[in-house]
């Protein structure tokens, strides 16, 4: 709203007006915004909250041996994000940019989803809260929207061939070919790294451009769920999911910045996508959300996120991904929470596969993985065998939490040399 004002002032000569133009700007502007009203309304939010008892259930202290510290915390701290974001964005963004409309519909769509889960589970005193098939409904109906839109919107287009020339002392970047639709996405550490969706389907002959949008439309609603169930997983200890995805948020707004600009885009020889630059205002709004939601969240935590605030920060990454055609660099910049889904998997595999030999067994003392470092050889069933259990030594959560963020900080590092190393 305040960009079409002051852009509009721009047109009679008002002082500053201009500065509403530029992208760094209103990023930085949205980034102290989103973190200055996270810290405001979480203080309120908390303390109603308590007073209308929202509060998670005192957790088991089998699983979690700090349990007791953190009795009568309230949870769908959630809410406190996605207040944060959609404000600063509200007031900063362009809305009529198709990736800031997308971006904004994914924060409300799952938001929901995770806020109907959250307020079954804590004010319906339901512990199974919504049941598994609607949220996958939700999530799958989700990676439809983005996928469709992607393939029908006329603004999300993509220009491949970008290059520069020097004239004299001055560079000259331009474009070899024109903005088209395109099913091409980044694959890393090839020399020419973009990969056609439409070369796969390639054997339905003339029909090959249409089924390589089905197939990304298919990898979209995949890669949505599993990057918001990933992070589902992973919002286990206090700050480790805000913390995780602070850090994913600052290397997708790096990634967008460097799609949207020619020149950038031109010297990395990546994709340049024009319009992109305003998912850098939702990232900045987004990583400062969740800065500021660690004030009340980092150990002891006041608050928990709860699902609010889980499968709409993992379904936040995974679309701006997508959107920048980065979502093959999702596992590696996503290495945590993809660590945190496979440890789940390969548990329940093993444990079934025991089971039928009547034999109990497991790989780690605890899934998702987080749990394993925290669990003490005490607590752990006797007649169960452990292929990782030896360990007589348990973690304090804030160790673990920190380095699970210095882990994610490597992972967000090798995924921007991606763009280098070919």
């Amino acid at each position: 709203m305040l960009y079409y004002l002051f852009r509009y002032l721009g047109q009679y000569g008002v002082t500053g007006a201009n500065l509403w133009h530029y992208i760094s700007f209103r990023a930085i502007l949205t980034l102290v915004l989103s973190l200055l009203i996270s810290m405001w309304f979480g203080e309120h939010f908390i303390r109603w909250m308590k007073k209308h008892h929202g509060n998670e259930a005192q957790r088991d202290a089998s699983i979690d041996p700090y349990g007791v510290e953190k009795k009568d915390v309230p949870t769908m701290g959630g809410i406190i994000i996605i207040v944060a974001i959609i404000v600063p964005c509200l007031l900063l963004g362009r809305l009529r940019n198709i990736y800031m409309l997308l971006m904004l519909a994914t924060t409300l769509w799952l938001g929901a989803l995770g806020f109907a889960d959250d307020y079954i589970k804590d004010f319906k005193k339901d512990k199974e809260g919504l049941h598994g098939k609607f949220k996958i409904v939700g999530q799958v109906g989700l990676g439809l929207i983005v996928g469709l839109t992607l393939y029908l919107s006329p603004s999300a287009k993509i220009c491949e061939n970008v290059t520069m020339e020097k004239d004299g002392q001055k560079m000259i970047v331009y474009q070899k070919s024109k903005e088209i639709k395109s099913t091409k996405t980044t694959i890393p550490f090839f020399k020419n790294n973009n990969l056609d969706y439409a070369d796969i389907t390639s054997f339905c002959g003339k029909y090959k451009y249409h089924a390589g949008w089905i197939l990304f439309v298919l990898i979209t609603i995949f890669v949505v769920t599993a990057v918001s169930n990933g992070a589902n997983l992973n919002d286990g200890m206090d700050g480790m999911a805000a913390g995780n995805s602070a850090i994913m948020g600052v290397t997708l707004g790096i990634l967008a910045y460097v799609s949207s600009h020619m020149e950038f885009a031109s010297y990395l020889n990546i994709m340049y996508i024009p319009g992109c630059q305003e998912m850098v205002v939702f990232i900045c709004a987004f990583v400062g959300a969740l800065i500021g939601f660690l004030w009340y969240n980092a150990y002891p935590a006041q608050i928990f996120m709860g699902d609010t605030g889980s499968l709409t920060i993992g379904g936040i990454v995974a679309v701006a991904a997508i959107s920048i055609h980065k979502e093959l660099l999702i596992p590696i910049l996503c290495g945590v929470w993809v660590m945190e889904n496979l440890s789940v998997t390969l548990q329940v595999f093993y444990f079934k596969k025991g089971k039928k030999k009547g034999i109990k067994q497991r790989i780690w003392k605890r899934t998702p993985i987080h749990d394993h470092f925290r669990t003490q050889q005490s607590q752990l069933d006797p007649e169960c065998r452990y292929i990782f259990g030896k360990s007589h030594h348990a973690f304090h959560e804030s160790k673990i939490t920190i380095r699970f963020w210095i882990t994610s900080i490597l992972l967000a590092a090798l995924t921007i040399i991606t763009l280098k190393i070919r």
